[in-house]
C-alpha cells in the first residue's frame, strides 16, 4: 500500500491533525490539495484521487472533515481507500460522531490511533475492538496505559486473549436478500441473490472453527462439477480477514479464529434465475370517470412447510385518489396518500397459499391515470428456515485446546431486496 502521510483537514483545507509516517514528501505539499479540490470543482469535474507535482492525494470526505493520505510511489489506491475508511470507522467508534470539534477535543486519542493503524506507511492493527483494549478515552499519560494485549502483534489481531465465557455459544445466521423485477406476464426480467453468513460468537480462549457447506455449494473459478444435483454457484465471495484463504484455496474448507462478538464472515451474490416466491396479480377496473378497483391475488410459490412474516405488498395508486374501501381475506390493508399507495400488510402468509384483496377508490381525473404511468408493486417479506439459493450448513465444528463443550446454533432467512413487480 505505502503510504507516506496521513492528514485530517477542515473544510477550508488547514490541517486539523497530521502524521508522516515516511518522511519522503514535504508535509507542506497538502496545501496544494484544497485549491485542486477547488478547481475541479469549477470546471464541473469530480475525482476521490489528485495529483499534483508527483504526489498524489487520497481523500474522503465524511461531514466537515477531509481524511487526505498522499503518496509519491506506485502505491496500491484501492487499498489506501480501504484504510481511509476503515479509519473513518474507527474513529466513529470512538467518537460516535466524526465532526472537526471532536477531532479537536480528542487530538490526543487521535494521535494515539493513527500511531497504531499504520507504521511507516503500512496498516497495522485495525481492528476497533482491540484499539479499544488498550486505547481508551480516560488515557493521558504513558505510564497509566495498560501494557498492550499480546494479540495486537500476533496473527490474530483481530481476537484478544484470555476471553471467558461461562457459557459457550456460537450463533450463525445465513441471511439472502432477493433482489427481483418481473413484468405483469410473469416475466422475470432480472434476479440475483446477496447472501451473508453472518455470526455471533461467545467463546472462551482462542478457538479454531471450521465451516462446512453442502456439496450443492461451489465457489466461483473453482473447475470442480456439480454432478447430477443442479450446482450453486457463488460469486463475488468476500471473507473476513480471520478466514484461513490458503486452506480455503486448497480444500475449500472454511476455517478461522473468530472475533469475540458479532461479524460477518463472509458474503457472495448469485447471478440466477429466481421464481418469485411471492406473485401478486393486478387487475385494475375503470367504472365510469370517477371510480376505480384493484383486484390484487398475492400467491406464495414457496414449500408448503415454510411460513414468510410480516409481508407488506405495496401497490401504488393514483396521487388523486380518495374514499378508500378494502375488502380482503386475510390480513389489514391501509391507504398511505403520502406514498400514494395502499399497503397490504399479512401476518403470517403460509408456503402454496392465495389470498385476495379488492380496493375501492373515488378519482376525480381517471384520465390522467395513464399520463402518470403506474410503478411496479413492491413487496416487503421474511422467510426463516429458508435459503432460495439452497446453501445448508453441514457442519460447524469448534476446536479448543482446553476441550470444552460449546453449542452452535445455526438459523436461515430468506428476504426481500429490491423486489418489484410491474403492473400492466
Amino acid at each position: 500500500m505505502v503510504a507516506s502521510a496521513v492528514f485530517l483537514l477542515d473544510l477550508k483545507g488547514k490541517v486539523l491533525i497530521s502524521r508522516n509516517y515516511r518522511g519522503d514528501i514535504p508535509m507542506n505539499a497538502v496545501d496544494r490539495f484544497m485549491p485542486l479540490l477547488l478547481d475541479m470543482e469549477e470546471e464541473g469535474t469530480s475525482s476521490p484521487i489528485v495529483i499534483a507535482d508527483g504526489v498524489t492525494f487520497v481523500y474522503v470526505k465524511h461531514s466537515n472533515v477531509y481524511l487526505v493520505a498522499t503518496t509519491k510511489r506506485n502505491a496500491n489506491v484501492a487499498m489506501i481507500f480501504v484504510y481511509l475508511h476503515k479509519l473513518l470507522t474507527v474513529f466513529t467508534e470512538y467518537f460516535k460522531e466524526l465532526e472537526e470539534e471532536s477531532i479537536r477535543d480528542n487530538f490526543v486519542i487521535v494521535y494515539e490511533l493513527l500511531d497504531e493503524l499504520m507504521d511507516f506507511g503500512y496498516p497495522q492493527a485495525t481492528d476497533s475492538k482491540i484499539l479499544q483494549s488498550y486505547i481508551t478515552q480516560e488515557y493521558h499519560k504513558v505510564e497509566e496505559a495498560p501494557r498492550p494485549p499480546v494479540a495486537l502483534t500476533n496473527a490474530v489481531s483481530w481476537r484478544p486473549p484470555n476471553i471467558k465465557y461461562k457459557k459457550n455459544e456460537v450463533f450463525l445466521d445465513v441471511v439472502e436478500s432477493v433482489n427481483m423485477l418481473a413484468n405483469a406476464n410473469g416475466n422475470v426480467l432480472r434476479s440475483e441473490i446477496v447472501g451473508a453468513v453472518k455470526m455471533r460468537v461467545f467463546l472462551s480462549g482462542m478457538p479454531e472453527l471450521r465451516l462446512g457447506l453442502n456439496d450443492k455449494v461451489l465457489f466461483e473459478a473453482t473447475g470442480r462439477t456439480a454432478g447430477k444435483a443442479k450446482a450453486v454457484e457463488l460469486e463475488d465471495v468476500k471473507f473476513h480477514q480471520c478466514v484461513r484463504l490458503s486452506r480455503f484455496e486448497n480444500d475449500r474448507t472454511i476455517s478461522f479464529v473468530p472475533p469475540d462478538g458479532e461479524f460477518e464472515l463472509m458474503s457472495y451474490r448469485l447471478s440466477t434465475a429466481v421464481k418469485p416466491l411471492i406473485w401478486i396479480e393486478a387487475v385494475v377496473e375503470r367504472h365510469s370517470h370517477s371510480r376505480v378497483e384493484y383486484l390484487i391475488k398475492a400467491k406464495s410459490q414457496f414449500k408448503r412447510r415454510s411460513i414468510a412474516n410480516n409481508v407488506d405488498i405495496v401497490i401504488p395508486v393514483p396521487s388523486d385518489a380518495d374514499s378508500p374501501k378494502f375488502k380482503t381475506t386475510i390480513g389489514t390493508v391501509t391507504y398511505s396518500p403520502e406514498k400514494n399507495a395502499i399497503v397490504w400488510n399479512i401476518k403470517q402468509f403460509p408456503g402454496g397459499k392465495e389470498f385476495l384483496m379488492r380496493a375501492h377508490f373515488g378519482l376525480p381525473s381517471i384520465d390522467a391515470e395513464d399520463q402518470e404511468g403506474r410503478p411496479p408493486i413492491s413487496v416487503k417479506f421474511e422467510i426463516p428456515y429458508f435459503t432460495t439459493s439452497g446453501i445448508q450448513v453441514r457442519y460447524l465444528k469448534i476446536i479448543e485446546n482446553s476441550g470444552y463443550q460449546a453449542l452452535p446454533w445455526v438459523r436461515y432467512i430468506t428476504q426481500n431486496g429490491d423486489y418489484q413487480l410491474r403492473m400492466n
